[in-house]
């Protein structure tokens, strides 16, 4: 008995040992490491969010100015409607290219082609392009007998597949450029599969190429068939209100350069050319294509009133895939251009700083990375270092700027900023994630899945209010990566409201919580049954 009671105190002797040794350590190393690291990653963090709270408010000068004056681009540049010629004929409207890339779009194939078939355009002036790059050979059927249904209306529509998918999107419109018909046209208006332009487009979009030799590109707004279909669809669209009202509009007023949306845009095809063509060597090629037109001198013209159909990913996987490829691309895209960029003897100083600070470095670098690291990691782990203390203005009024900022063309959906917030928070996981992948180029930094779409499916019958259950199996419904952060910020919130001084506890809660119903696959798992 003796023994085992001596062993017992021996065990409890080295496991206090241990302790008071691991307590000594800590004391020792708290202060000059762990403090002072915290502090370092707040201040760098908090100098990026000013940074992009400077940038946020510059462009919202800008679009006030440009609203208060009324500056559309027909006033900026010349535009006056094309009218055929008592000659010439119809041969005075310039021939147009309309390239529509599709891979496996069962649900909206028709949709676009028979919106591009549509376009008022003179008939012989024009050719209708289907890249078609399905997997599925009754896809492909499909396809080709619309093709031939429009033709045998005297369409000219070509119906084009190559033997592999390489490059993706990019690969199938450099394919598309070497055919022979391709030669003849002087403008190339683009269409991904889900998006329906107005039978006007080409008549209110081309006369800005045609009168203004100067201008590459004319880009269009999107407008979303499916924006109220769910709480995630309404806060996409407010995302893309901020950059279609503020991002773009303040890059076509200001520098006459923006990032080609990939679609829903006509471009000068002797633009095109002069920039090297598409290129596949990331996964955002319209952007590629746009900054190397913009370093060539071409400018670019938005136009917000010139809207085109299209549809919002109705799925949480839909969507997550698409923001990865349209983070990532951008950071690898930087990673690759920025010296090019630099070095560039063509354009202006600062357009060059324009480029790479602005529209790069604080966009698509740290507008992502910021908004996860600072709000999700540094702020909720200083409830544990009360040493590390966080300014008022960084935790209060520099995020309340931006986001009052950013919602400033989501005027209609003012109601839901919260959620917005709370969502925008759990995707920049996502987005700061896809950032590192593209600028240090790992694994998935070409990853490419088509967003998924559902067309039809979304027009419900009149009245019904009848919602499909999306199927997924059990490793897709669950997020490891998002139940593991909201975890963290759980017990940050419980820390703090139990011992701390801060009161973050509130936004810590909800933002737990938002995580937590992200990660337990409670968001986009829900569409119309048609």
């Amino acid at each position: 008995m003796d023994v085992i009671f001596s062993s017992s105190q021996a065990l409890l002797d080295a496991h206090s040992g241990i302790t008071s040794h691991v307590g000594f350590i800590w004391q020792q190393t708290r202060t000059p490491l762990v403090v002072q690291f915290l502090r370092i990653i707040l201040y760098v963090c908090l100098a990026l969010s000013f940074m992009l709270f400077v940038e946020r408010l510059y462009m919202g000068i800008i679009i006030a100015f440009v609203k208060l004056f009324r500056r559309k681009p027909e006033k900026k540049y010349k535009w006056e409607p094309l009218k055929g010629d008592l000659e010439l004929g119809n041969y005075s409207y310039p021939m147009v290219l309309v390239q529509i890339p599709m891979c496996n779009e069962k649900e909206v194939y028709q949709l676009s082609i028979g919106a591009a078939c549509n376009l008022s355009w003179p008939a012989n002036r024009i050719f209708i392009q289907v890249l078609d790059d399905s997997t599925d050979p009754t896809i492909k059927v499909l396809v080709e007998q619309e093709c031939r249904r429009w033709a045998s209306k005297g369409v000219n529509i070509k119906y084009e597949i190559r033997d592999n998918r390489k490059g993706y999107k990019a690969g199938a419109l450099r394919e598309g450029m070497k055919h022979s018909y391709v030669k003849l046209c002087s403008h190339v208006a683009i269409f991904d599969a889900d998006f329906q332009p107005e039978p006007d487009f080409l008549e209110r979009s081309i006369p800005f190429l045609v009168h203004n030799p100067e201008i590459g590109l004319v880009q269009a707004r999107w407008e979303f068939v499916n924006a109220d279909e769910c709480l995630m669809t309404k806060m996409q669209e407010m995302s893309f209100g901020y950059h279609f009202t503020v991002e773009q509009e303040v890059g076509s007023t200001a520098h006459a350069f923006f990032g080609f949306n990939g679609t829903a845009g006509v471009w000068r095809m002797s633009a095109l050319n002069e920039a090297g063509g598409w290129k596949d060597r990331t996964t955002v090629e319209d952007m590629d294509l746009a900054v190397r037109a913009g370093l060539n001198g071409w400018k670019f013209v938005y136009v917000d009133d010139l809207k085109v159909k299209s549809e919002l990913p109705s799925t949480f996987r839909a969507y997550r895939n698409q923001q990865h490829r349209w983070s990532c691309g951008p950071a690898n895209l930087f990673r690759k251009m920025a010296m090019e960029i630099a070095t560039n003897k063509k354009v202006s100083v600062w357009k060059k700083f324009y480029l790479i600070y602005s529209f790069f470095f604080v966009r698509k670098i740290i507008a992502h990375v910021v908004t996860f690291i600072l709000y999700c990691v540094v702020i909720p782990a200083t409830i544990f270092i009360p040493e590390v203390q966080v300014p008022t203005w960084g935790t209060i009024y520099i995020p309340t700027a931006i986001t009052l900022l950013n919602i400033l063309g989501s005027a209609r959906s003012m109601q839901l900023v919260v959620y917005w917030i709370l969502f925008e928070n759990v995707m920049s996981l996502h987005r700061t994630k896809a950032t590192f992948i593209g600028l240090f180029e790992s694994e998935r930094v070409n990853e490419w899945i088509v967003t998924e779409k559902l067309g039809d499916a979304l027009k419900t019958k009149k009245g019904s209010k009848t919602l499909k259950k999306l199927q997924f199996r059990v490793g897709e419904r669950v997020h490891v990566l998002e139940l593991f952060v909201g975890l963290y910020l759980l017990f940050c919130g419980w820390y703090d409201y139990s011992f701390g001084r801060n009161r973050f506890y509130v936004y810590l809660l909800l933002q737990a919580m938002a995580f937590f119903v992200v990660g337990f696959g409670y968001v986009g798992v829900y569409v119309p049954n048609s």
